[in-house]
């Protein structure tokens, strides 16, 4: 296939080289001029998007897809497919896909899970929304880029999905970070405390494969000085979306919210910016009740 790829961050480059690794001919675009192995660098999202078959795009945000789109919308040829892989707010997507559809395009927002290790590895889960269609022109791809795709319903149901397993994710952690800091007051070992909750109820991603405590579990980011896998400022992100979510339609989120503001303090007045959200653990160490 000929495919445009547009976004080529710590997330995109991987994804777009092991597209290319497998044989498909990729024109690879970002404005910060970064390139990715095997790819053919081109000047312009438009000129990735030209001809292409499949344009996959990894942005930092909604505006920036709108954004995006309305430059490679309008490039692209009429039945080629837009797969949008960034996580961005649920009317963004569903907005470009109005757009794509009244040109005759088909479109699929597919956020990801498994951060730049996945995407190296080909190892992402992909959470689709789009037509039956539309995920059946993106699929072949995603099993090129991931280990799972689930088609999660039409456009905007992606979205949806990630930032409900984000919410998740982000408030499991900072119970996860509690626990180990409240574990190490007691006096109990944290390699005790690990073996413990790893095979109890207390089983979760966060402890089990992605401990925050240093020496403990497999190997996480805690390992490497809490260098991110995935940076506390992009947990803000995806709880800020959950949260805006929540207020479009009503839902009481009082975890998801508390989250946001613990991780928001960490990020914007602690030391959390450029930090793995499991540095939440030395955190909660300094800290005391009051």
């Amino acid at each position: 296939m000929k495919i445009g790829f547009i976004g080529l961050g710590n997330m995109g480059a991987p994804m777009a080289a092991n597209l290319a690794a497998a044989g498909h001919d990729v024109a690879g675009f970002d404005v910060a001029g970064t390139t990715a192995a095997g790819t053919t660098q081109v000047t312009s999202a438009a000129e990735a998007a030209r001809g292409a078959d499949i344009v996959i795009t990894m942005l930092p945000n909604g505006a920036i897809l709108r954004s995006v789109a309305a430059d490679v919308l309008s490039a692209m040829t009429k039945g080629a497919t837009l797969i949008d892989c960034s996580t961005v707010d649920v009317d963004s997507a569903r907005a470009v896909a109005a757009d794509a559809d009244a040109l005759g395009l088909l479109f699929v927002d597919a956020p990801v899970s498994g951060g730049i290790g996945g995407a190296a590895a080909g190892t992402l889960t992909f959470m689709a929304g789009g037509s039956d269609q539309a995920f059946q022109a993106a699929e072949p791809l995603f099993e090129i880029m991931g280990q799972k795709a689930v088609h999660c319903g039409d456009a905007g149901a992606g979205q949806a999905a990630k930032i409900c397993n984000n919410m998740i994710l982000g408030v499991t952690m900072i119970a996860t970070c509690e626990a180990f800091a409240l574990a190490d007051k007691l006096g109990l070992d944290r390699q005790k405390m690990f073996d413990v909750v790893s095979t109890s109820s207390g089983y979760s991603w966060t402890m089990n494969a992605y401990c925050p405590a240093p020496g403990v579990g497999p190997q996480s980011p805690s390992d490497n000085d809490y260098k991110p896998g995935f940076a506390s400022e992009l947990m803000v992100k995806d709880l800020g979306l959950s949260q805006q979510a929540a207020d479009a339609v009503d839902a009481d989120t009082p975890m998801g919210a508390a989250a946001l503001a613990l991780y928001k303090t960490f990020v914007e007045d602690e030391d959390g910016l450029g930090k793995d959200f499991s540095a939440m653990l030395p955190r909660f160490e300094k800290r005391s009740r009051g």
